[in-house]
């Protein structure tokens, strides 16, 4: 069991060593920095797409998509390209004659009867000066080599990028990734489509014509991309990182098999949604090879400066005081992130909690992703003797961070013995597994692609709010799957803090540990308590003013 006490003394930092931890911590950031990285070498936005992509897996097309574009060219033209279909005239008078019916009109067509080199700069400079495209069916290989080297990819790519819409149908669809099913009806042939939705094989008529197989076998070729099957009838509208299913099917998502993951297949039915950056996080997490719930650490340990860790719900005075003390007192230099948020709720004021503080500065810092290379930015975290990440939801700390210097500069901090506290999403964020990261919603506890914490805490999966919202089933799948890490789960207005292997917890509640051995009775086919009153039984509970020694076996 743990050693517990009820120790009143605030002990110094260690100055305890882990030679070995900033060599795999380094090798991590190198990792995390690769999974920013899409598979054009090429980083993508956590913001997903500026404009609108709507997806159409042949068929009927949903009435949805039509009033879309009705909506989108009240603001400029919309252009048909029709040179997937086998006659692209009688293609595009089809098109026109539809879109005439939601009075849409006066579409551009280029004549597809032109030498390629008038027809190609033609198609650019009607992309240029619209902001609608629609694409027809056909072959998509066929709509490829008829615009090879074109310049139309790059218009295309432009025109989302200003905030335009592009649609299209069966082949429409599938030119829209890069890494395009060009045909086959088991064995895939793969080909080069446009790159307009990066990180994605599109394949359509997917249910009526079972190509579930063959988008699979894709998968499995380009493990780091993510599948996307449509059925006829069906669409899927791509605005920012939203992804939404319309219509009388539903979409696909598949994933690849990996070492420490079976493949995946996950249906999304119509007026359900998804999130594209987690889709493309996902993909290339499983790709890099490595398990996220596998510690890159040898123990549950912060060798070097303090942890405050906050259950959320409150920050009571003891706990600011806490906080302030290992920053330095007087002398602390305190940096505040309020990234949790988006970027559009942001808050650049000083929290209240630390208003009135005698303390030599506080910096409120807002930057993002590249922004963080600022000099401000730097400047302020070189100096600074403690970091505070505010509340939110902790997926919005990994799109602001990951891939970035920053990660290393808040682990300097450390490193200097400086302290670093959080609450809530703020808490979460400081162990090595992150918990309840999934973009739609908090539920869920193991969002791949969002599995990673900033690793303050290594070997440790951090879950808040915890009494106060029966959170005590929610962390045992977690720690059964990974059996490596330990839970720790804190109650609102309370918070642990850890330097060494020790925890102290202070505040107004408890919190409280689990590990695998506290487990070791269930198995999966058992099923594990559902209820907080059993769960609750399975953790090792400490108190305010108790300390629990985080080695305990």
């Amino acid at each position: 069991m743990a050693r517990i006490t009820c120790d009143e003394r605030h002990e110094a930092p260690r100055s305890t060593t882990a030679p070995c931890f900033r060599v795999l911590f380094s090798l991590w950031i190198l990792l995390i920095a690769g999974i920013t990285t899409s598979h054009a070498d090429e980083s993508f936005s956590p913001d997903g797409i500026p404009g609108t992509l709507i997806i159409v897996g042949g068929g009927s097309i949903p009435e949805e998509v039509p009033q879309a574009l009705k909506q989108a060219t009240r603001q400029g033209r919309i252009v048909i390209l029709a040179d997937a279909a086998s006659d692209p005239v009688a293609s595009a008078k089809s098109a026109t004659q539809w879109l005439s019916e939601y009075q849409i009109s006066d579409p551009v067509i280029v004549d597809s009867s032109l030498p390629a080199s008038d027809r190609h700069s033609q198609t650019v400079a009607a992309i240029e000066s619209a902001n609608t495209v629609w694409i027809g069916g056909g072959q998509q290989s066929q709509l490829a080599e008829a615009f090879a080297a074109s310049g139309v990819e790059a218009a295309l790519q432009n025109l989302l990028k200003r905030g335009g819409t592009i649609a299209g149908t069966s082949a429409g669809a599938a030119i829209m990734s890069k890494v395009m099913i060009a045909s086959g009806k088991d064995q895939p042939e793969i080909a080069t489509g446009w790159d307009l939705l990066s990180g994605s094989i599109v394949d359509q008529h997917f249910t009526e014509r079972n190509r579930l197989g063959r988008s699979q076998l894709a998968i499995e070729k380009h493990p780091d991309h993510f599948g996307l099957g449509i059925d006829e009838g069906t669409a899927v509208f791509i605005k920012g990182r939203r992804m939404k299913v319309t219509g009388k099917g539903s979409a696909s998502i598949l994933l690849a098999r990996t070492n420490d993951r079976n493949a995946e297949v996950r249906q999304i039915a119509s007026g359900e949604y998804a999130d594209l950056t987690q889709l493309r996080r996902a993909a290339l997490q499983r790709n890099s090879g490595t398990n996220p719930g596998e510690p890159t650490g040898s123990s549950v340990n912060v060798p070097h400066g303090s942890l405050v860790i906050v259950g959320g719900g409150g920050m009571p005075k003891d706990v600011v005081d806490r906080f302030v003390a290992l920053a330095g007192g007087k002398s602390a230099r305190i940096v505040v992130l309020p990234t949790a948020v988006p970027r559009e709720e942001t808050d650049d004021r000083v929290p209240g909690f630390l208003k009135g503080q005698e303390v030599a500065e506080i910096k409120v810092l807002v930057q993002r992703g590249d922004e963080v290379d600022s000099e401000e930015f730097r400047s302020a975290l070189s100096s600074a003797t403690g970091i505070w990440f505010g509340g939110g939801r902790q997926w919005n700390f990994v799109d602001s961070y990951e891939g970035t210097t920053a990660i290393e500069l808040f682990h300097d901090v450390l490193r200097r013995g400086g302290v670093i506290g959080g609450s809530s999403a703020g808490a979460t964020i400081q162990g090595e597994f992150l918990v309840r990261g999934h973009p739609l919603g908090n539920t869920v506890m193991m969002a791949e692609g969002y599995e990673r914490g900033f690793s303050f805490l290594p070997g440790a999966a951090i879950d808040q709010h915890f009494a106060q919202r029966g959170r005590f089933p929610d962390l045992l799948p977690v720690i059964q799957r990974h059996p490596k890490l330990m839970g720790i789960g804190i109650d609102e207005a309370t918070a642990i803090v850890v330097t060494g292997t020790k925890a102290e917890v202070i505040g107004q509640h408890s919190a409280h540990f689990l590990n695998a051995k506290q487990l070791a009775a269930f198995s999966a086919a058992d099923g594990l308590p559902t209820t907080s009153e059993e769960a609750s039984k399975l953790y090792i509970t400490a108190k305010s003013g108790e300390s629990v020694d985080l080695t305990f076996p």
